[in-house]
């Protein structure tokens, strides 16, 4: 699978098994992310959409199958190769994983500390443009806990592109935050896909913003995957896929508790 539709898939999971505990998470997984879009990985609880993420940014190695990056099968590479793939990457974790002992600046600088061999005024340089980037300028004398939980995932965020990466794994980005922030969050990632051509992949349970910024959607079912264009997937007539989104829709979708902060850097 390297091509659907004249897309280029830049990431492709193929045949991918995998047990966890006991548990048999995929069986057959096969699916492809196409470069320089926003892809979103949907599913129930337990589906394995953030060991998707772990897959691709090899933290995870399968039982079976491959998981090509560009071409090149992660599964079957040293580490040291492996280690070469990762910068290409880069991760928001979940609640933006800041470290709080540490200034935004810090955390935002920590990759290229460790990865590159930039100076500080460099260095300083290039933190500065994420944090503007992400609509956080000024920020950088500050810790996480003195900013809104909106404001920490973009800090987050500005630390995932700060070595500008091609590929980008957010794991449940919105999960959290109320809906302005969830606003806030996707206009902001809709905006670094634009403008940089990051290749996005976004395990999300939040249907509306996935529907409003994906371009492919990646819906895991008992080990397996139903992909396509959000059109094709919202018309599918796979009964599990419809429970799924006829649920996500009769409710408020969960976005736990709202924040109390203010936002004063949000992103346009």
């Amino acid at each position: 699978m390297s091509e659907d539709g004249g897309q280029e898939f830049r990431v492709v999971l193929d045949g991918v098994d995998l047990t966890l505990g006991g548990r048999r998470v995929f069986r057959g997984l096969s699916c492809g992310f196409p470069r320089g879009q926003i892809s979103v990985v949907l599913g129930g609880s337990g589906a394995g959409k953030s060991t998707v993420l772990r897959l691709i940014a090899g933290l995870q190695r399968p039982d079976g199958g491959s998981v090509r990056i560009a071409g090149q099968d992660i599964t079957r590479i040293s580490e040291r190769a492996l280690f070469v793939v990762r910068n290409q990457i880069g991760m928001l974790f979940q609640g933006g994983a800041l470290l709080d002992s540490m200034t935004i600046f810090d955390n935002v600088s920590l990759p290229l500390r460790e990865h590159s061999d930039l100076s500080e005024e460099a260095i300083a340089r290039q933190v500065g443009q994420r944090l503007e980037a992400v609509g956080l300028p000024g920020t950088g004398d500050l810790y996480p806990r003195q900013l809104s939980g909106g404001m920490v995932r973009r800090a987050g965020l500005a630390r995932a592109i700060v070595t500008d990466p091609e590929i980008v794994l957010c794991d449940e980005p919105f999960s959290g935050l109320d809906p302005v922030n969830v606003r806030r969050i996707e206009a902001l990632m809709v905006e670094l896909n634009r403008r940089l051509g990051i290749t996005l992949i976004v395990t999300s349970h939040h249907l509306a913003s996935s529907l409003r910024m994906a371009g492919r959607l990646t819906f895991l079912v008992d080990g397996r995957a139903i992909a396509g264009p959000p059109a094709e997937v919202l018309a599918s007539a796979d009964s599990r896929v419809v429970e799924f989104l006829e649920a996500e829709r009769d409710g408020p979708v969960a976005t736990g508790a709202a924040e109390s902060a203010a936002d004063p850097g949000a992103a346009a």
